[in-house]
């Protein structure tokens, strides 16, 4: 049989024990008290109040047994960074913790985390079975590249249908895969409701969290197994590096599905277990860990520390973000130019009632805006804009607009983009910190820019 004992195993600490300050029970403390302490504080003789960036390819072993006892996973000191150190062990601590898991894996992008996860739990011939309403990047390594390795793909059209899911579920299906606030319609997912199905059929629910965050949602506490993160997005919060987390809730019977599972609930390691068996509640994770370590996505500690670093203000950025996204969506409802907004807040939102469901502290600052005139009112708008920042990437701390469908679904065709909704004067709105007057006021500008292209196409085409 396969040896499946990592090498230098680095988990993080389990939740119960990762709040260390006067032996407060970490059930008692709130969520912004717990961003900021979760996690071990740096052990030795300095003393230092945040966590160190141990900037280290490696560490020195003491002698020639410790290296022998950190590689045969009987020590579990830091060996490489590229299976643990120090700084980003604190961040997947202290993510695991908010998230409510048991326990995290830091990787170096929110695809890599993504990757991670999938590579772990399938294998040639298996299925997967995913949310149509899902990033770009995620669809199209579902639809293209595991194609490639003979993994089969299917796609629910909607994400809350769930008599489609529960069809669409095969006997090698091996996870189902969903995000909990899609960009860029901003719909919401009835998470404890497709956690029932794909339970009812013996298989995991994965969630992208990235959007809600664990502040406005907490997956795991409403019956998915694993989430996952793009750090790189609200948990950073600056715009300024890239990571991903995967979070393991500890939930999952993997035991009781070996044969669906063998790479952790049948293979036996070295010392005689598997997985499951070494570690009933982490058995996921400690094999992502191993996954992570052989293809490589390792993460700078530099950007672990800025990533913690964001992780300290995240209730913050995201109640405060989540508010204006509000206003502004419901001022653009009223705007005579504006087609349709999609943003979960709203009344008139289809998904509003899941909204106040799942998430009743705000429902994120991602969402989309359909402008009358299409394609060449959406340019004009764009090039208009004074305070939003054009370019791919969400959550930062300044406001973002894209065009989806010359951008990020630029590989779907017009039958594809139709189906999902985005037509030609459709652009996501990424809201950041600046004063909702601003960038109401920015908007109101480039929103007269688009009407006066229009008008000009207009006369043009008569």
């Amino acid at each position: 049989m396969p040896e499946n004992a990592p090498p230098a195993p680095e988990p993080a600490a389990p939740v119960d024990d990762a709040f260390r300050s006067g032996g407060l029970p970490q059930a008692s403390l709130g969520f912004a008290t717990r961003q900021l302490h979760a996690g071990d504080r740096p052990a030795g003789p300095h003393r230092p109040r945040a966590t160190p960036i141990y900037l280290t390819a490696g560490f020195e072993f003491e002698d020639f047994d410790q290296a022998h006892a950190r590689f045969a996973g009987t020590d579990d000191g830091f060996s490489y960074t590229r299976v643990g150190n120090p700084t980003n062990v604190a961040v997947e601590q202290r993510v695991a913790d908010l998230e409510s898991g048991v326990g995290a894996l830091l990787v170096a992008s929110g695809q890599a985390a993504v990757t991670t996860t999938i590579l772990s739990l399938v294998s040639a011939g298996d299925h997967v079975l995913a949310s149509s309403s899902i990033y770009e990047g995620t669809r199209e390594l579902l639809r293209d590249d595991l194609a490639r390795f003979g993994v089969v793909v299917d796609f629910v059209d909607d994400p809350n249908d769930l008599a489609a899911w529960g069809r669409g579920i095969r006997p090698r299906t091996k996870l189902v895969f969903a995000e909990s606030i899609p960009n860029p319609k901003n719909d919401v997912l009835d998470v404890a409701g497709l956690a029932a199905v794909a339970h009812r059929h013996g298989v995991p629910l994965v969630v992208d969290n990235t959007l809600a965050t664990p502040y406005l949602l907490r997956p795991l506490e409403h019956g998915a197994d694993i989430v996952v993160h793009s750090a790189s997005k609200f948990l950073a919060g600056h715009g300024t590096v890239l990571g991903g987390v995967v979070v393991d809730g500890g939930t999952f019977a993997w035991a009781a599905h070996a044969d669906a599972y063998p790479q952790l609930a049948r293979e036996r390691g070295r010392d005689g277990l598997t997985y499951a068996e070494r570690a009933p509640r982490t058995a996921f994770l400690e094999f992502a860990r191993r996954v992570a370590m052989r293809f490589g996505p390792a993460p700078s500690p530099l950007n672990a520390f800025l990533i913690l670093q964001g992780v300290e203000t995240l209730s913050l950025r995201v109640q405060r973000q989540s508010a204006t996204a509000l206003t502004i969506a419901r001022w653009l409802e009223q705007h005579p130019g504006v087609g349709s907004v999609d943003y979960s807040g709203l009344e008139s939102s289809p998904h509003h009632a899941l909204a106040q469901r799942y998430l009743p502290h705000g429902q994120g600052s991602v969402f989309a805006v359909t402008l009358h005139g299409g394609r060449e009112a959406a340019r004009a708008f764009t090039d208009a804009l004074r305070l939003f920042t054009r370019m791919t990437h969400l959550g930062d701390v300044r406001s973002l607009v894209l065009h989806p469908a010359t951008t990020t679904h630029v590989l779907r065709d017009d039958e594809q983009l139709a189906a999902r909704g985005i037509g030609p004067g459709l652009l996501r709105l990424s809201i950041g910190l600046e004063d909702a007057d601003d960038l109401i006021a920015d908007l109101d500008h480039a929103l007269a820019a688009a009407a006066a292209a229009d008008l000009l196409s207009t006369v043009g085409a008569s």
